[in-house]
């Protein structure tokens, strides 16, 4: 088969930078005191979707709904809810706006700098799910959690385990993560209230839901691709000390409702058809809703990057891990299929995080609490010792990914900084 033709665009710096035409994420942004609307990134530059819409230069409507008004919403839920057709024609009439040297004059005007620009939290967060499918991460906490015993709990190799977490608390990259407060258990059995002394990160990726599912059937695993519309980063914070006392027996509450941050650009999953590998194979056999008929891996670099405190602000983050989404053991398809097995329907703006991603070599640990072992080994970022987030810490996960010969994307990162608990 021959390799694919690659898009040259008349955009600036597009060509050969991690948004090129064969990217266009989407997300909202505003200028000044301007009203957020929806924007598709192309180089260092967002094309003004309700603009392109006013002068003509999108489809008047959009599976029966008007197109401006679609693109003119505060957030990407009512484009999200049209579905796979809608996304397919959008995301190529773009390509053909930003790659026909004749459409330049119309379409330029509606160009706006990334730096003038503000990113907003893209989607409306309608459920909040955070699934552990990282094998190589399950298996290192059960080892610091269960060093005499099996790592893996019986069910893990069985289903996509989860739990629901704060859709309310999921913020975009950016913005500042709080130290949270809580009770923690100490040493010597004593029981306090205070801020966390374990603040941690988890590497995830984030799937948005798009097309909603039917409230009582079940989304079979060969559909399941079609809910969805795109992928993020995303970072579950942990207060794993709040976390640890409180989460006996019931699952994590405010160890994680604090925050969870996620890229402001969502990556059409049409944009990384590409990238799909064959992933980690499964053994046993797991149930027959659960089994896939083709490779569903990603084939995604991943980094976790870290700017302690005190550091130039110029200087870019450290980089503590690299790692893989392609090893998962278990896929979104899978989640997807065991989400709503039980009856349990998908909702526009949902969003699936993977869970943390870690891989099997040294330095490709997704979380702090696998890096330092549990806080036991501190690990050097900048000339500074770190076993957990200190004040003014900044962590920066990015993403890559390469779906042809000759083109790179970038995943929009997933940024926040760290402040001191609130008095």
């Amino acid at each position: 088969m021959p390799a694919p033709t690659l898009l040259t665009s008349w955009v600036d710096g597009a060509d050969g930078s991690g948004f090129p035409a064969e990217h266009l994420p989407f997300g909202t942004f505003s200028v000044g005191g301007d009203r957020p609307r929806v924007g598709v990134r192309i180089g260092d530059q967002v094309l003004d979707m309700p603009r392109l819409a006013d002068n003509g230069l999108l489809p008047a409507k959009l599976d029966g709904t008007d197109a401006a008004e679609v693109f003119a919403a505060l957030t990407l839920n009512p484009f999200l809810a049209l579905g796979p057709d809608a996304w397919h024609a959008v995301r190529a009439r773009l390509a053909d706006l930003v790659c026909d040297p004749a459409s330049r004059a119309r379409v330029e005007p509606a160009l706006v700098p990334v730096a003038a620009a503000r990113s907003h939290l893209p989607i409306a967060v309608a459920d909040y799910v955070d699934f552990y499918s990282s094998l190589e991460h399950a298996t290192n906490l059960g080892r610091l959690f269960r060093p005499e015993g099996e790592p893996l709990l019986p069910n893990w190799r069985h289903l996509p385990v989860a739990y629901h977490g704060r859709a309310g608390t999921v913020v975009v990259s950016g913005t500042p993560v709080v130290r949270p407060a809580g009770q923690r258990r100490l040493p010597d059995g004593s029981i306090v209230f205070g801020p966390t002394t374990r603040l941690d990160i988890e590497l995830e990726l984030g799937f948005v839901v798009g097309a909603p599912s039917q409230h009582g059937r079940p989304v079979p695993i060969g559909e399941a691709a079609d809910h969805v519309f795109g992928v993020v980063l995303v970072n579950d914070w942990s207060a794993r000390d709040i976390q640890g006392w409180e989460a006996q027996p019931l699952g994590p509450f405010l160890g994680k409702s604090f925050a969870t941050t996620m890229s402001a650009w969502v990556t059409p999953l049409e944009a990384l058809a590409g990238c799909n590998v064959d992933g980690p194979v499964q053994d046993p056999e797991p149930l027959a809703y659960l089994r896939l008929d083709e490779p569903w891996g990603l084939a995604l670099d991943l980094e976790v990057g870290l700017r302690p405190a005190g550091a130039d602000p110029g200087d870019p983050p450290a980089t503590i891990s690299r790692t893989s989404a392609a090893g998962l053991y278990w896929r979104l398809p899978q989640q997807v299929a065991h989400l709503t097995v039980n009856g349990a329907h998908l909702r526009t703006g949902d969003l699936l995080a993977s869970g943390t991603i870690s891989g099997p070599e040294t330095g490709s640990q997704g979380s702090l609490m696998e890096l330092t072992q549990g806080g036991a080994q501190a690990i050097e970022v900048a000339g500074q010792q770190r076993t957990f987030l200190e004040d003014g810490d900044e962590v920066v996960l990015r993403g890559q990914a390469r779906p042809a010969d000759g083109v790179t994307i970038e995943l929009g990162e997933a940024a926040g900084r760290i402040v001191p608990a609130t008095p």
